[in-house]
């Protein structure tokens, strides 16, 4: 059978069809069901973006009603994960305690082995309710911090800031971070995104299709952008450089800046829009704008110098470090928001299944290459 040959990383081959995301790299265009990312940042909840997701369409006022009350709903824990959560090395990373709770969540699930749409959709909930709540948890946990059940009054943004801080967050905290989620939600066939797809075409449960999503977003080069660039701010910081003269000195000595470039963007990340205006918002609000304004003179200087883009790393970090949010939870809550998307995947890939198995351009040895005898061989 012929087939057509991939670039290096199937760089714009076209793997699936879905009707979740599309994007427009060239005009800067980020849709979730034709919806553009603008409107939604600006109009919509994570949750309802969450319901638009799964469902296709904006709900009615008591659909969506009733999908805010299933998510709140949703928000428990078995007892057993929590001391799981608790036995787990305090070495582990955020991360790598994510992505094995979300592993054992399958046990204590009645659904786990229904792979029907019905069941995954019930499953959606649970997963998207307590990946938010281990996140929390542990980080309580490893701090040697008492556990705070969750709100079921307030809203996923609002609970997650609850259970985190152990205070009732303002409404500004609240709508930032339900800003974030909402912009983090889906990106149509990323890495973590196309694993689960991967994983769930083989007719395995949704726990292993995110869990797997979850082990591709904890490699640097898909999640972990952000946590590079509050590194980097906090590094300027520490030194009381210049920060253009940092980045500067940094090019020179051909080391990455973290946050700029996109393969998919040619113009501005449409995230990134909306992640700078809340940063700057932040800034002022909290009285410490320095991390706004040290990463808007770094833009400055590399869209000057290097004609790269910002990208949804960049300000999300400044964002999510004005908060409170510990730099090692970025990535963790990336997996929050992104839970909605890899959810929407996995239920439109089994609702028309087929095992994803793309080819190989083979180049090793020309065939027939001949066994040697072992004696013989150089």
């Amino acid at each position: 059978m012929p087939t057509a040959v991939a670039g290096k990383g199937l760089e714009g081959i076209v793997a699936a069809n879905s009707g979740i995301c599309w994007i427009d790299g060239d005009a800067g265009i980020l849709s979730y069901r034709g919806i553009d990312i603008h409107e939604l940042a600006e109009h919509s909840t994570f949750e309802e973006t969450t319901c638009l997701l799964w469902n296709g369409s904006l709900p009615s006022a008591s659909a969506l009603r009733d999908f805010q009350s299933k998510l709140a709903l949703a928000r428990q824990l078995d007892p057993h994960i929590v001391d799981l959560l608790k036995s787990l090395p305090k070495t582990a990373t955020p991360m790598e305690i994510l992505r094995t709770t979300v592993s054992a969540l399958s046990f204590y699930d009645p659904d786990e082995k229904d792979n029907c749409h019905d069941a995954n959709v019930r499953k959606a909930f649970n997963l998207t309710a307590q990946i938010a709540m281990i996140v929390a948890v542990y980080d309580r946990l490893r701090k040697g911090l008492e556990v705070v059940p969750p709100d079921r009054s307030l809203s996923h943004a609002g609970n997650f800031l609850w259970m985190l801080n152990g205070e009732k967050p303002s409404e500004t905290a609240t709508r930032t971070l339900d800003i974030a989620l909402i912009l983090h939600a889906d990106h149509e066939l990323n890495a973590s995104t196309f694993a689960a797809r991967v994983i769930a075409a083989t007719l395995s449960d949704i726990h292993s299709a995110i869990t797997g999503a979850i082990g591709a977003l904890k490699g640097p080069l898909h999640g972990g952008a952000n946590e590079a660039v509050m590194r980097l701010l906090l590094a300027i910081d520490k030194e009381g450089a210049d920060p253009v003269d940092y980045v500067r000195n940094m090019l020179a000595a051909k080391q990455k800046v973290s946050g700029f470039g996109h393969r998919v963007y040619k113009t501005e990340d449409p995230r990134a829009t909306h992640l700078r205006k809340m940063s700057e918002q932040l800034g002022k609000d909290s009285g410490q704008p320095r991390w706004y304004d040290m990463s808007r003179a770094i833009e400055l200087y590399v869209n000057r110098e290097k004609k790269l883009n910002a990208n949804v790393d960049f300000y999300s970090a400044s964002t999510y470090s004005t908060l409170g949010i510990d730099i090692d939870l970025f990535t963790p809550i990336f997996a929050v928001s992104r839970i909605a998307g890899w959810a929407a995947h996995v239920i439109e890939q089994l609702d028309d299944n087929r095992l994803i198995r793309p080819r190989a351009d083979y180049i090793g040895p020309v065939y027939p290459t001949p066994w040697i005898p072992v004696e013989e061989r150089l």
